[in-house]
């Protein structure tokens, strides 16, 4: 949280990896809480997961201001950031995307393996931030969203945010990470896995990012 918190302090507001940093930190931030009120039924893999999480997010930041390229779910982010007609709520939905369509899955396998748990020891807590993060789409999308004097159903953002689903996105990231602990004895096949997955991700990011009329 303190990396990200100067981060944020960092970037101009409008940058497009700000946005998604002030969704992501408070997200990050409420899932510490819960953390903490006992909302979890193993806390401690819970906090495991969500800093090995973060960490993927982090080093993606690292990587594009050392001038390496980020893994490619991460790059429209990074590219477009700036473009002027590309709106907030588009950059969030970007970043959440890369970040639960490709970083979650090796985050669930970094954690199973770090602490010797099968997969269906964490799916009840994933199911439990699964329920939390709802509630927090459904906050960003109310604050970032043009007001309705602004927006109506015809507005290409309309088309293009409904189009995304945050629960199809972590469906698809559990299925994913179930995949690849199948394969975990695969080193081949999991690395050809985890490169489609992340070209995937990135050519959704890549669609959400669309420039729109009016941003």
């Amino acid at each position: 949280m303190a990396r990200m918190r100067a981060l944020g302090a960092a970037l101009p507001p409008r940058d497009g990896v700000a946005v998604f940093n002030r969704v992501y930190l408070t997200v990050t931030e409420e899932v510490g809480r819960r953390i903490g009120d006992g909302s979890f039924q193993d806390p401690a893999a819970t906090e495991d997961l969500d800093v090995r999480f973060a960490a993927r997010y982090l080093a993606a930041v690292d990587a594009v201001a050392a001038g390496r390229r980020p893994p490619a779910c991460w790059r429209p982010l990074f590219q477009l950031r700036r473009h002027p007609a590309v709106r907030p709520l588009q950059f969030a939905l970007a970043g959440i995307n890369a970040h639960i369509g490709h970083d979650l899955a090796l985050a669930l396998v970094d954690t199973c393996r770090a602490r010797r748990a099968e997969p269906e020891d964490l799916e009840g807590d994933f199911d439990r931030v699964g329920a939390l993060l709802a509630g927090v789409e459904e906050r960003i999308r109310e604050d970032l969203m043009p007001g309705p004097d602004l927006l109506d159903v015809a507005d290409p953002l309309t088309h293009l945010v409904g189009s995304w689903s945050l629960d199809k996105a972590r469906g698809a990231a559990w299925a994913a990470f179930r995949a690849l602990w199948g394969l975990r004895g695969l080193p081949e096949l999991t690395e050809e896995f985890v490169e489609r997955v992340d070209e995937s991700v990135g050519l959704v990011g890549r669609f959400l990012l669309t420039p729109l009329p009016g941003g």
